[in-house]
């Protein structure tokens, strides 16, 4: 098993020193060679808490934000979000710089929980998963399990994949009980209300939406994106 953060997980997939990876949905879109998992994802139907720009200020002051170095998805959310509303700001991978009106920091993940926590009085939110919503109305797909195209009988790993989807759900109250970083009622909420774990019809149109303004903002070539479900 490998844990290692998302844009490297995505990096060992392409060069096929994995199979099988829990991958940015931007990596499907960048290479749909791969089989996709059927009814499984990462994705959020409004805000999602954990993918976040926190800055000071207004945000239409925001001249430089720093991005998460573990991410493509999100990034590339990010950048399409911002050039709808005709906004232009520098983009950076250093994430060191302090927050200022002018400068900003995309945030994911449980770095995302944390620092929203410890900085809720200090800095403003924008949350991607709220701001994708309100602009296309559709969920926003985060991860795809990703399977190579030449790995053979990949049904019963897929099958496998949505069992233990449905096994961790069901037991989701032993798993919250068993954290210990997190208080118990937030994670109650964003693994209830925050997040979805199916990748149905909505999700699908969500992630053709995706592939639709990135290749409009040139960050993807144009395509039929197609899925080849197992």
């Amino acid at each position: 098993m490998d844990f290692d953060h998302p844009s490297a997980l995505c990096n060992k997939l392409a060069r096929g020193e994995l199979d099988i990876a829990l991958a940015s949905s931007f990596e499907f879109l960048r290479n749909p060679v791969y089989q996709v998992v059927d009814d499984v994802s990462i994705s959020s139907a409004g805000p999602v808490y954990s993918v976040v720009v926190a800055y000071s200020g207004d945000i239409s002051e925001i001249r430089e934000i720093e991005l998460d170095p573990a991410s493509e998805t999100s990034a590339k959310l990010l950048r399409c979000l911002l050039a709808e509303l005709n906004f232009a700001p520098l983009f950076s991978r250093t994430s060191t710089s302090v927050i200022t009106a002018h400068r900003a920091r995309l945030f994911i993940g449980d770095q995302a929980i944390r620092f929203r926590q410890r900085h809720a009085e200090e800095f403003h939110f924008w949350d991607l998963g709220e701001q994708w919503n309100k602009l296309v109305g559709l969920p926003f797909v985060y991860a795809l399990w990703l399977i190579r195209p030449e790995v053979r009988d990949s049904k019963p790993l897929a099958e496998r994949l949505r069992t233990l989807r449905d096994e961790n759900l069901a037991d989701i109250e032993r798993l919250i009980a068993e954290e210990k970083e997190f208080d118990h009622e937030f994670c109650r909420r964003y693994y209830g209300e925050h997040l979805r774990f199916g990748f149905g019809e909505k999700e699908k149109e969500g992630l053709q939406a995706f592939a639709s303004l990135c290749a409009g903002h040139r960050l993807l070539p144009t395509r039929n994106l197609t899925f080849d479900v197992v």
